[in-house]
């Protein structure tokens, strides 16, 4: 009994350890939960105070945050960069860079031809991807190259017409991404490429837009993974494909990650709606079931949930929170905001920082919108996710990064 609750306390321990630190897509355990100190009840400046602004080459990729060092990337000229930013000042303390120009399709001209992944960081280690399909592996004291893979070139495969997008996932000895035309599992001390999985053309209609989530489903730990084309559960030891469900999007943009809830994964896209599937096993046989659709359309904001509920940024730009067990739709905002949101969450608050620069604080409410307060903190777009870590807010802007100091002070929200 005595070694279970020592078990219970180390793992919990090692939990707050890891999720005092932003280190990949939506953070920790990529669901943009965030733990520590309780948050302030407002973002005035006497709660939210700059403490330092660097200007940067442009990038959509969201800021990673460990002990003493921000991880920003960028693009600049014919290269591609990611810097190590002292926390306290803001100072570079290493720069590494490589070839990684290309331009996107033309419609999609408006939006910029950046670096879009988000790093993540691991062991020692920074995971980036560049546009151009291009996989790094980095010291994280030094910037040194430890490894890459050119998936093009390894795997002959095409360039994604709109870059490399998906954010790499963390998890134990491994690194997995959507890339190469396909989902990859990949040893992260070696380089090496464990397996692949739904594999597809690539080009303009393959290499996926999402970034993937671990859930587990039936007592079984898998990953979701979201092609352009379907949603899946993928077996981690192999890259077997559990089940596939098939999510129409137009042009197929499947862009968010998916939200796993009791056996369950609830997804939006693009011109396809939003749906709820039941994940059913049985005799070792996986199945996808749609347990209820809806005509709401997300773009490309991750839901967030609480309390059995998603909330979430819609391709209308409005704010709307649906509850996952009846496909019902609680409320969609009056009020639109920006074409995109990077949301966070600590207990029923979240954060929402708005691609016009506007940061929101918001209590999830399933009967109404309730906007606590919310400040202007950047005159430029903020395509990137928000990074929290202890007391501190990382803004990635378009042309530069901010780093915020948040004042903890308990206060409840009415």
């Amino acid at each position: 009994m005595i070694s279970r609750y020592i078990i219970a306390f180390i793992a919990a321990v090692s939990f707050n350890a890891l999720s005092a630190d932003w280190t990949q897509w939506r953070g920790a355990n990529r669901d943009g939960i965030v733990g520590g100190k309780d948050w302030p009840a407002t973002l005035k400046k006497e709660n939210l105070k700059l403490k330092w602004r660097v200007k940067l080459g442009s990038s959509y990729s969201g800021a990673l945050l460990d002990k003493d060092t921000v991880y920003a990337t960028e693009s600049v000229g014919e290269n591609e960069t990611v810097q190590a930013l002292d926390r306290a000042t803001g100072k570079t303390k290493w720069k590494q860079q490589w070839p990684g120009k290309m331009r996107v399709p033309f419609f999609a001209w408006s939006n910029g031809s950046w670096i879009r992944s988000t790093p993540a960081l691991a062991n020692g280690k920074l995971f980036v991807a560049g546009m151009k399909d291009h996989l790094l592996c980095l010291d994280t004291k030094n910037g040194k190259i430890l490894w890459d893979i050119d998936f093009p070139k390894q795997l002959k495969t095409p360039v994604p017409d709109f870059g490399c997008v998906c954010s790499p996932m963390v998890d134990g000895k491994y690194v997995y991404i959507q890339a190469g035309a396909g989902f990859c599992k990949i040893e992260q001390v070696t380089g090496k490429i464990i397996w692949r999985t739904l594999q597809d053309k690539g080009g303009m209609y393959g290499s996926a837009f999402s970034s993937p989530v671990i859930a587990t489903l039936h007592n079984q730990r898998q990953i979701l993974v979201q092609t352009r084309e379907a949603l899946t559960g993928v077996e981690i030891e192999k890259g077997n494909v559990l089940w596939k469900q098939p999510v129409k999007a137009y042009r197929g943009m499947n862009i968010l990650t998916p939200l796993p809830y009791d056996n369950g994964i609830y997804t939006s896209t693009y011109g396809g709606g939003s749906h709820f599937y039941n994940i059913s096993h049985k005799d070792k046989n996986w199945q996808s079931e749609a347990k209820w659709d809806h005509k709401s359309q997300a773009y490309m904001c991750s839901p967030i949930l609480f309390e059995g509920h998603a909330y979430l940024h819609l391709r209308n730009n409005r704010f709307a929170c649906y509850e996952l067990k009846t496909g019902k739709e609680c409320w969609v905002s009056d009020q639109r905001f920006g074409k995109y949101m990077s949301l966070v969450m600590q207990g029923d608050r979240i954060l929402a920082l708005d691609q016009n620069g506007t940061l929101y604080l918001i209590k999830a409410n399933p009967e109404k919108l309730q906007i606590v307060d919310s400040r202007k903190v950047s005159s430029q777009s903020t395509w990137a996710h928000l990074a929290i870590s202890g007391n501190q807010i990382a803004i990635r802007e378009l042309k530069g990064i901010a780093l915020y100091d948040w004042k903890s002070k308990t206060i409840p929200i009415p």
